[in-house]
This record gives structure tokens, C-alpha cells and sequence, in this order.
């Protein structure tokens, strides 16, 4: 799998074009990011609130790997990362997590969030 990450607002996997933030799980399987339910309750989707984060908690994974946006504005709360404690979680703004994700990919199981805008 191949992630670019290359304007503001979009991200390709392995050519597919998504317009908005993705989730991709350690299987390789792909969907949109549920942000209403930290927006909801925060008032923004850039607080990745714990009810959002447990929705994603449905395969085993070694590394999460959280796509802040271009200019880092998505944040991993603190009662959120309490659910994963057990596990290594690199949070960086987009552009870079999806390096980081290229060079992880196959080599260890990566649940990755991708924020694709702000």
C-alpha cells in the first residue's frame, strides 16, 4: 500500500483519490474518518475525542499512527490516548505521517488516521 499525501484536502491510496480525513486500518482496509462524533461533543474535529477513537479499535495493531493535518492541528486528547497505552502512537502533521507510514507498511501493523486539511 501507497499513501501520497499532495495538496491540502486530498490524500491517494494507491491512486485513489479521498477528499476528506480516512482511516486506515492494519488489514489494509480503508474508510472515512467519523469526526462528527469528536466534533459533536467538542465542537471541532480537531480534538480526537476517546468515543471517536474506540471506533477504530477493531483490529490489532502495534503502532498508531494519527496524520495531524498540514499544519498539525488534530490532537489526540489525553482520555483518548489512555485507551492505548499499550501501544507505540506517533502523532505528526500530515506530510510526514505519510512517510512515516510508507516506511511502516509491511513491516509492522499500523492503524493511521489522516487528517487532510487544517
Amino acid at each position: 500500500m501507497r499513501v501520497e499525501f499532495p495538496e491540502f484536502g486530498r490524500i491517494v491510496v494507491d491512486g485513489k483519490v479521498y477528499e476528506g480525513d480516512i482511516v486506515i486500518y492494519p488489514s489494509g482496509k480503508i474508510e472515512e474518518r467519523k469526526k462528527w462524533l469528536s466534533k459533536n461533543k467538542h465542537g471541532t474535529s480537531h480534538k480526537l475525542d476517546p468515543d471517536e477513537l474506540r471506533e477504530y479499535l477493531t483490529e490489532d495493531f502495534d503502532v498508531l499512527l494519527v496524520g495531524t493535518g498540514a499544519w498539525g492541528k488534530l490532537s489526540l486528547l489525553p482520555e483518548s490516548r489512555e485507551l492505548v497505552t499499550n501501544k507505540e502512537v506517533i502523532e505528526k502533521p500530515t506530510g510526514e505521517a505519510v512517510e512515516l507510514f510508507n516506511g511502516l507498511w509491511g513491516k509492522r501493523k499500523v492503524l493511521a488516521i489522516f487528517h487532510v486539511t487544517c
